[in-house]
């Protein structure tokens, strides 16, 4: 079995943590993405340069392909099991998804609100892949899972 990796900053550990727990003879790569958008100003400055309809997480940076290649490095060690690594440039969400076409397995971190259950846990970019991916895809927690009660109530229907 193909199993393709999501290496995120911020969530990378989890994703390469679960990829250890694969099979010996599935085969892994290791992707990140080199998205130069996500470079871009944002806020009063990226309005200098147009409108900016998106702003990453604080606590995931954006990366150059330096640092992707860098990340990708510690990964592959991190792994500790031969594997592929590949840097994807484009938009992380498309590339991501593009990459998983070649795949039988996806591994990839939730990079949203980590505080609580719901649908905010998954990020713009993982709504993305999970939305469109053309194989299985293994969703995890990047830290310990928040606790039932941070599901919010559900709606007053009596009025």
């Amino acid at each position: 079995m193909h199993v393709l990796v999501w290496v995120a900053p911020g969530t990378w550990p989890a994703a390469v943590a679960a990829a250890r727990h694969r099979p010996g003879e599935d085969t892994i790569t290791l992707v990140a993405a080199d998205d130069p958008a996500e470079s871009l100003p944002s806020g009063p400055l990226g309005g200098l340069m147009g409108r900016s309809l998106r702003d990453p997480l604080p606590e995931l940076a954006t990366l150059t392909a330096a640092e992707a290649r860098a990340l990708l490095g510690q990964a592959a060690a991190a792994l500790g099991r031969p594997c592929v690594t590949r840097l994807a440039t484009g938009p992380t969400e498309r590339v991501i998804t593009a990459a998983a076409g070649d795949a039988d397995w996806l591994i990839i971190a939730r990079d949203g609100d980590r505080s609580r259950l719901g649908p905010h846990s998954l990020g713009r970019h993982a709504r993305f892949i999970i939305d469109h991916a053309p194989c299985t895809v293994e969703l995890i927690w990047p830290d310990t899972a928040p606790g039932l009660g941070t599901i919010p109530p559900p709606p007053d229907r009596r009025r």
